[in-house]
């Protein structure tokens, strides 16, 4: 099946709007943003519980907003930190491009492969109904796969590269689930930056 209708890479899925940009960011200014956005975040590891049992999340996380308004998820509550020059500056690019204002912004590193984040989607009640995540990958290449919830043969695999932009929009957080999964490779670090909007709460 192919997945793309035009340079842009739209996906043709059912209950889904999904576009990819491999080179939404130059080489050299994604890594610049790589590096500045690695040393400077103060990273939090929160534990979190799945069937009764509670660990360590696996990936280092970070949450900006626009207010003081916080995130849950997974029974984790975040307290946003204001954004900061360079995120407001990729925050600007990026809703430009998605055509989307954005308040909050949550930030994941994968420190190596044994990091990873479990099958889900982005369907917290605070995220409204249809929610617009753009999500822009930074360092080591990781596979993004996703899956139709009802559909079975609807699974599929995509790179997300370094300096591209993901941007999920329409029906996609009701009816899909995504997930990085694990890998024994030795890889090196990567940092998504996901956009999203929180309503008032």
């Amino acid at each position: 099946m192919d997945l793309f209708s035009d340079e842009k890479q739209h996906f043709n899925l059912p209950n889904a709007e999904l576009i990819y940009i491999s080179n939404f960011l130059s080489t050299k200014e994604a890594s610049l943003y790589f590096e500045t956005i690695k040393k400077n975040t103060k990273w939090q590891h929160d534990d979190i519980t799945v069937f009764g049992k509670t660990y360590k999340q696996p990936r280092l996380t970070a949450l900006f907003g626009e207010s003081n308004q916080p995130y849950c998820y997974s029974n984790i509550v975040m307290h946003p930190k204001p954004f900061t020059s360079t995120l407001r500056t990729i925050k600007t690019k990026v809703e430009a491009e998605s055509k989307t204002n954005f308040n909050t912004l949550l930030i994941n590193l994968y420190r190596d492969g044994n990091d990873s984040n479990g099958w889900h989607a982005d369907n917290e009640t605070e995220l409204g109904k249809n929610p617009v995540i753009a999500s822009l990958s930074l360092g080591e290449p990781r596979p993004f796969h996703f899956k139709h919830r009802k559909i079975k043969s609807e699974r599929h695999k995509l790179i997300l590269e370094h300096g591209s932009l993901l941007i999920m929009k329409g029906e996609m957080q009701h009816f899909w689930l995504h997930q990085i999964a694990k890998t024994k490779k030795k890889i090196n670090p990567r940092i998504n930056l996901t956009f999203r909007t929180l309503t008032k709460s």
